[in-house]
């Protein structure tokens, strides 16, 4: 990306804004009046297309993104690896570097004001007003990416970086030319806005209602609705636990099914070095957590014992 695109600013709404941030309000904005508009053009086609979609380009960002390029939880061939990272950018939600930058932070900073996406700077900021603050995620231009120099090494990453808009709107043309405005409106609007939203919910609603079995001394949780809508990356708890496994869901009942996809790959010898907790590991982690939770009873029963006496 361009230094003059980031360090251009303009100033309206009492704070500052590059052409990043204005870009990000244009495209999202796109979409949702896409979504808006998509009851008008309902047909089954565009409707299955849309499910079809959703799956392809949300893996692109759960395998690839996520688990593989933040976390290098797995390998893949290259080509692979590069195919499945393409449909992430398909679905709308940055570049391959940017994402997997931004993700690194959150883990390096989880829930301080150093987290780019934290919902103690509030639930809209940690949903979606992250999204058009370009400083929030890296501070300066010359402070982006610091944390991405295995990717950047890559001239295909490279490329997808420069380029990651227009790959969106070429294929929002195809689908147009394809299928009219139902291929459109479901196929890029409603798919996109849809899963862009669920994701977003894991930084926002998953960091502040659901289940937490770890201790992880961060607000993460499990939350099951968004372990289906996001292919497992509900299971927030879990990742935060064991931020380099493949796998999130750890039960029988979370159901994970970027972890399914992986797990194929794996038994058909395209994946290799995936990584997961042991039983050990797990049974340590919860060890812990009961040991520190006794302790606080203790010191709690201690307090009451001495206000008693008094």
């Amino acid at each position: 990306m361009p230094a003059w695109v980031v360090k251009s600013r303009v100033e309206f709404l009492g704070r500052e804004w590059n052409f990043v941030d204005i870009g990000t309000i244009v495209f999202l904005s796109t979409l949702h009046v896409l979504v808006l508009l998509a009851p008008f053009h309902f047909n089954w086609m565009a409707f299955w297309l849309a499910v079809a979609l959703y799956y392809l380009t949300g893996l692109g960002v759960t395998l690839s993104y996520h688990r593989q390029l933040s976390h290098r939880s797995f390998k893949l061939p290259k080509w692979l690896e590069y195919f499945f990272a393409y449909c992430g950018v398909l679905s709308v939600q940055g570049s391959p570097i940017e994402w997997a930058s931004t993700h690194r932070n959150h883990h390096q900073f989880t829930d301080t004001w150093d987290d780019p996406h934290s919902p103690i700077k509030g639930l809209w900021f940690s949903h979606i007003g992250w999204l058009f603050d370009y400083r929030s995620r890296f501070g300066s231009y010359e402070g982006r990416l610091k944390n991405v120099d295995d990717l950047k090494r890559q001239k295909f990453y490279r490329f997808l970086h420069v380029t990651y808009p227009l790959h969106s709107i070429a294929f929002g043309v195809l689908l147009y030319a394809l299928g009219g405005m139902p291929f459109l409106a479901w196929g890029l609007g409603v798919r996109a806005a849809l899963f862009a939203h669920a994701t977003f919910a894991l930084n926002s609603i998953c960091h502040r209602w659901g289940k937490k079995v770890w201790d992880t001394g961060d607000m993460s949780r499990n939350n099951w609705v968004f372990g289906l809508l996001t292919h497992g990356e509900g299971w927030h708890n879990n990742h935060h636990a064991f931020q380099y496994s493949a796998r999130h869901g750890f039960e029988w009942w979370e159901v994970d099914v970027t972890w399914y996809v992986i797990r194929f790959l794996e038994i058909v010898g395209l994946a290799t070095d995936v990584k997961r907790p042991s039983e050990t590991q797990k049974r340590k982690a919860l060890s812990n957590k009961l040991n520190e939770e006794k302790l606080e009873t203790q010191v709690n029963n201690t307090k009451l014992g001495t206000e008693a006496k008094k």
